[in-house]
């Protein structure tokens, strides 16, 4: 998780409306660029043996190749997908109409992306995972948006480590797009965090003109802790190809 703390936090949560346009535009374009190609290689193992109803306490084997990279990008749709779903069934007091329809905005375009990876991964996708969040207080707006932060920012430096063991140049490009919109949510969620100042793009997040990167290995442990399920990721590609 990444820090922000040189930032300070404002109280009126006055969110640019151009910023909020913008981010309405970007999500239903990054899932019109065709269907994941690597469903035909389907190798899924999903512990213990092979059940489909995931529970808590099962492990969950991903894959190797373009479909274990699919998979784990699923992981974290889902857990994104349910964060904003939750976060507008429990709104913290003083939640405002702007950032009301910011979080309706980012649970669309995050449910999206979730049926997304469902379809398309069909019987070789994960089942749904048991999710907990009970680490998070929903009615409290600084918890929420350091969570949303956190969520945001992990989904996208996950996309830019984990992007180059695709080897498959559909499910390559079909993951740029998805990962231009994860980039977006992170620069809505740090204006609505630090208004007016440059967290939107802080230097923790973009180094050298780049969004930080990280590796499954990396993300994994920190995902986990919102899943009641085990994630095994021992054959997700390593080296690429």
């Amino acid at each position: 998780m990444e820090n922000s703390t040189n930032f300070t936090q404002p109280t009126p949560p006055v969110v640019n409306t151009q910023r909020r346009s913008f981010l309405r535009t970007v999500g239903a374009a990054a899932v019109t660029g065709g269907l994941l190609t690597a469903c035909s290689t389907a190798d899924l193992q999903v512990r213990p043996d092979g059940a489909r109803a995931a529970a808590p306490g099962d492990v969950i084997t991903l894959p190797g190749g373009d479909l274990g990279i699919l998979n784990y990008a699923f992981v974290l749709e889902q857990i994104e997908a349910r964060f904003y779903e939750l976060v507008l069934a429990n709104p913290y007091e003083g939640m405002t109409a702007m950032e009301m329809q910011l979080f309706q905005d980012l649970r669309n375009h995050e449910v999206t992306h979730r049926a997304f990876y469902r379809t398309a991964l069909a019987g070789a996708g994960i089942p749904d995972l048991t999710l907990d969040f009970s680490s998070i207080y929903f009615r409290q707006r600084t918890d929420v948006l350091e969570a949303a932060r956190m969520f945001a920012e992990i989904g996208t430096a996950a996309y830019n480590g984990g992007g180059k063991y695709l080897t498959d140049p559909e499910n390559l490009a079909v993951a740029g797009k998805i990962v231009s919109v994860e980039a977006r949510h992170v620069s809505i969620i740090r204006e609505m965090q630090y208004m007016n100042q440059t967290a939107f793009s802080g230097d923790n997040i973009v180094i050298d003109g780049l969004f930080i990167k990280k590796e499954p290995s990396e993300v994994l442990p920190m995902a986990q802790k919102y899943i009641r399920e085990t994630i095994d990721a021992r054959n997700l590609p390593t080296t690429v190809a």
